[in-house]
């Protein structure tokens, strides 16, 4: 299992350790826990993440009556800067929080709940499929402005881009266009905004997470090499981000018991897959803060 798993397994486990500690402490953690169902929980940030955070929430509080989770949006660097400050029990995000700027990591600790995959988009009427990188990277520099340039139809590619602070956009830029220094475009804020324009729009193309995907958009291939769960799992499509939910130094037994229930084996073989994430556990490469890829969980050859 991926190290940084563990850790964060072991951190939660040893925060409920000391809370049980003594018989004074005990009685503690026996009200805590008790009254963890009605603790309000207010996770916000990634619109990645929103969908599978808003589900797994639904599904956590019909089984756990009383229990009171808010999931909102407003973007990984949201979600991370409201959590810093104290503002919101968890900041979704699909970056580390070591790649925001502004933001003390060592006061943060991370919970990756899954993996997600981001793909470039087309308007389906674009004409065109597959695109080298070089070619996708000369779309958003804005050194390409009509598809007919790149294979595709007599047509003016429109940009739409997300806003600064967005997960979804740093990831794509890093690991797809492997610069920032984009054509100004229309900016928008959300993962589902995003969708609904490209779809809607002429010549539209930007960037989605694989959850969000639907055949009324072209995903679009690069170098040949489709945005596939299989093809992240491996690193061969290398645009993937984990799903992280930070809290502010240990998190409250009620806080712990949600994000296990988002890393339980039930959510994660069930929930997740059918949603268009990824369980953390079916990659086959582990990606570090600073962007290295390490081998885990490499199959046994015979």
């Amino acid at each position: 299992m991926n190290k940084r798993i563990l850790t964060v397994a072991f951190v939660a486990l040893a925060t409920l350790a000391f809370a049980g500690c003594g018989k004074s402490n005990a009685k503690a953690s026996k009200n805590a826990t008790d009254a963890a169902p009605n603790s309000k929980i207010v996770a916000v940030g990634s619109t990645a993440l929103q969908p599978l955070a808003e589900q797994a929430a639904e599904q956590y509080k019909s089984s756990n009556h009383g229990a009171n989770i808010t999931i909102q949006g407003g973007g990984s660097g949201a979600g991370l800067s409201q959590v810093a400050t104290g503002a919101v029990t968890i900041g979704n995000s699909d970056v580390f929080a070591q790649q925001q700027k502004g933001i003390n990591s060592k006061k943060l600790v991370d919970h990756q709940v899954a993996v997600v995959g981001i793909a470039p988009i087309a308007n389906k009427d674009a004409g065109v499929k597959n695109l080298s990188r070089k070619q996708l990277v000369g779309i958003f520099t804005g050194r390409y402005t009509n598809w007919q340039q790149v294979g595709g139809k007599k047509q003016a590619i429109v940009l739409i881009n997300r806003t600064q602070g967005s997960g979804t956009r740093t990831t794509f830029e890093d690991l797809a266009l492997k610069t920032s220094q984009v054509k100004n475009a229309q900016e928008q804020d959300s993962n589902g905004t995003v969708y609904q324009m490209v779809k809607k729009t002429p010549g539209a193309i930007s960037y989605i997470a694989f959850s969000y995907l639907k055949p009324d958009v072209q995903a679009l291939s690069l170098n040949g090499i489709a945005p596939t769960e299989k093809n992240v799992t491996t690193n061969n499509w290398p645009v993937w981000a984990y799903e992280h939910m930070y809290t502010k130094g240990a998190p409250k037994p009620a806080v712990v018991k949600f994000i296990k229930y988002l890393q339980s084996k039930h959510i994660q073989q069930t929930l997740i897959p059918k949603m268009g994430y990824i369980p953390v556990t079916r990659m086959q490469v582990a990606r570090t803060a600073d962007g290295k890829i390490e081998e885990v969980n490499q199959p046994v050859t015979k």
